[in-house]
C-alpha cells in the first residue's frame, strides 16, 4: 500500500511538472511589471506570526490573549520563506506605528515604529528581505480612530483636529485642511524612509474622495510603483475596489455544501480589479462559520481557496487559514500562529497558488462562467496563449458536466492537475467532466496527442528505479546470508 502511494505522489509530481512546460513563472520576470490583479495579498498581524527576538519582549504575557505575545519583525524575516512559499506576493502586516494595542488598533503616532515590533533598522531589514524575493510589504496607514494619547492629541495647538472621541478613540476632523495636509506629509514622509510597495488606508470613515485622491496622487508621486488600496469602501482612486459585502458572500456560499451561489459575481461589479476575501481579520474566521455548520473546516476551505485562487480578483487571505485557525471575535480570532500543525492544507495553497503565479492567464485572462448551479461552479480562464477549466463541486453529491468542443475547441482534452484526471470527447462529442463532491479541480486544456508520453516514461521512471532499489536489497540479503553461512 505505501509503495502505491510512494508510486501515485512521485508520478503526480512528475505529471505536473510537464503538464507546465511552456508556462512563463510570474516572480522573477514580471516583478516590474506586475499590477496588482496578478497579486495575492497574505494579511497578517506582526505580534501574532513569530517571535523571532527576545530583546523587544516588553512586558509581553502569551497567557494573556490581549496583550503583546513578541511576534516582531525579524520573526517576519525568519519567516520569509514560508510564505514565499504558500505563493503570496504582497504581505499586509497591518499597523506598525507606535501603538497600545497588539494589533494596532490604538496608534499613539504616525511616525514611530513600535518598539515591541523591533527596530527602524530591523523594519529596513524585513523589507528589503521580501523585495529581494519579489515579495512586497504593505502596511496600514490609519486615517483616525486613534489613541486619545496620540502625540497629535497631546499638541494643545491641534485640538481643534479632533472631531470626536467615540468609543475611546479620537476620530479627527477629515473636512479639515490641516489635518488633511499632516496626514498627507505623514504618509508620504513614512513612505519615502521605508522602500514598502503598498500602503492601506484604514479608519477613512466618510473621508471626502477628493481629500483620499490627493494622499492617493502624494504618495504615488512620492514612489510611482506603490499600491495604495483599503478595507474599506470608497469612490476614491484607490488601486483595487473592497467590498464589505465581499467576505460575507463567499463564506456564506462554501462555509457548507448545497449553498445558492448566485451572488458570486456581484463583487466583481467595478471596473477596477477587486480584493476577494473569505473573511478578514475585523470578523468571526471562515474557519468558525464552517465549524457553526457542523462541516469540517479543512475541506471547507479547500473549497473556498481552491475557486478564490482562480478567479478574476486579488485574493486576500488572513494568517492562519492556512492551518484552519478558529475564532469568532478579537482577540480569539488574532490568535499565535502554530507552527507544529498539519501541513495538507498548507500545501493545497502551495500547489494552488503554484499555479495561478506560474499562469499569466490563470491571474488575468479572460473569465466566463459555464455553470453556477447552488454550489456547482464551473468556469474558464482564457487568453491567446492556453485555456483552462475549473471546476469546483461544492455540492454534497457527485457532479457531471458535458462540455462541448464549441466550449473549449475541438481536438481537444481536459489534463486534471490536482486530481490527475483526463478527461478526452467521448462518442456523444462532448467532455463529460466528472468530479466527486467537495473537490476542486483544475484543468488544462491541450492538444489531444493520444498517450501522454512524458508522463508514461516518469512513470516508467519510477518503476524501474524502485524495481532496481530491490533487486539490490535483495542481492545484498544473499550475500549477507552465504557471508553468515560460511562463519558458520
Amino acid at each position: 500500500m505505501k509503495f502505491k502511494k510512494w508510486i501515485g505522489a512521485t508520478a503526480a509530481s512528475l505529471l505536473l511538472a510537464t503538464s507546465l512546460i511552456g508556462i512563463t513563472p510570474a516572480h522573477a520576470d514580471e516583478v516590474q511589471t506586475r499590477t496588482i490583479a496578478e497579486e495575492s495579498i497574505y494579511d497578517l498581524l506582526v505580534d501574532r506570526f513569530f517571535n523571532g527576538s527576545g530583546t523587544n519582549d516588553y512586558d509581553t504575557n502569551t497567557q494573556d490573549p490581549t496583550k503583546f505575545a513578541g511576534g516582531d519583525f525579524i520573526g517576519l524575516q525568519d519567516k520569509l520563506k514560508f510564505i514565499g512559499e504558500m505563493g503570496y506576493t504582497i504581505v499586509s502586516i497591518g499597523t506598525i506605528f507606535d501603538t497600545e494595542t497588539y494589533d494596532g488598533s490604538m496608534p499613539t503616532s504616525y511616525s514611530i515604529i513600535e518598539e515591541h515590533f523591533g527596530t527602524e533598522e530591523e523594519f529596513q531589514s524585513v523589507v528589503k528581505a521580501y523585495k529581494d524575493k519579489n515579495m512586497s510589504i504593505m502596511v496600514d496607514f490609519p486615517l483616525s480612530n486613534v489613541s486619545p494619547n496620540h502625540e497629535w492629541a497631546q499638541d494643545a495647538a491641534k485640538q481643534s483636529w479632533i472631531a470626536s472621541t467615540d468609543n475611546g478613540h479620537i476620530q479627527w476632523d477629515l473636512t479639515n485642511q490641516d489635518v488633511q495636509a499632516a496626514l498627507i506629509e505623514a504618509a508620504t514622509n513614512f513612505v519615502s524612509t521605508y522602500d514598502v510597495g503598498g500602503i492601506r488606508l484604514t479608519n477613512i470613515a466618510d473621508a471626502d474622495p477628493t481629500f483620499l485622491n490627493a494622499m492617493i496622487t502624494a504618495l504615488k508621486e512620492t514612489k510611482k510603483s506603490l499600491y495604495v488600496i483599503s478595507n474599506e469602501e470608497s469612490d476614491a482612486n484607490f488601486d483595487a475596489s473592497f467590498s464589505t459585502a465581499t467576505a460575507e458572500i463567499f463564506r456564506n456560499i462554501f462555509k457548507n455544501v448545497d449553498r445558492d451561489s448566485s451572488k458570486l459575481m456581484e463583487p466583481f461589479s467595478s471596473d477596477k480589479p477587486t480584493q476577494i476575501m473569505i473573511d478578514t481579520l475585523q470578523t468571526p474566521r471562515f474557519t468558525f462559520d464552517s465549524a457553526s455548520e457542523n462541516m469540517f473546516p479543512p475541506t471547507r476551505l479547500k473549497m473556498a481557496l481552491g475557486a478564490l485562487f482562480m478567479m478574476p480578483g486579488i485574493p486576500v487571505v488572513q494568517y492562519g487559514t492556512e492551518i484552519a485557525m478558529n475564532g469568532e471575535v478579537k482577540p480569539d480570532n488574532h490568535q499565535l500562529y502554530n507552527f507544529k500543525t498539519d501541513e495538507e492544507l498548507i500545501d493545497y495553497v502551495k500547489n494552488v497558488q503554484s499555479l495561478r503565479n506560474q499562469s499569466a492567464t490563470l491571474r488575468t485572462g479572460d473569465f466566463e462562467i459555464i455553470t453556477n448551479d447552488n454550489g456547482l461552479l464551473v468556469f474558464t480562464r482564457k487568453s491567446d496563449d492556453e485555456q483552462w477549466i475549473i471546476m469546483v463541486n461544492n455540492t454534497g453529491k457527485t457532479q457531471r458536466v458535458d462540455l462541448t468542443p464549441e466550449q473549449i475547441g475541438e481536438g481537444k482534452m481536459l489534463n486534471g492537475i490536482l486530481q490527475e484526471e483526463k478527461v478526452r470527447k467521448n462518442e456523444k462529442d462532448v467532455y463529460p467532466v466528472i468530479l466527486d463532491r467537495e473537490i476542486v479541480e483544475i484543468y488544462q486544456v491541450k492538444d489531444d496527442e493520444g498517450l501522454n508520453v512524458p508522463y508514461m516514461v516518469a512513470l516508467g521512471l519510477v518503476y524501474v528505479v524502485f524495481i532496481g532499489f530491490v533487486v539490490i536489497i535483495i542481492k545484498r540479503g544473499k550475500k549477507r546470508r552465504q557471508e553468515q553461512d560460511a562463519v558458520n
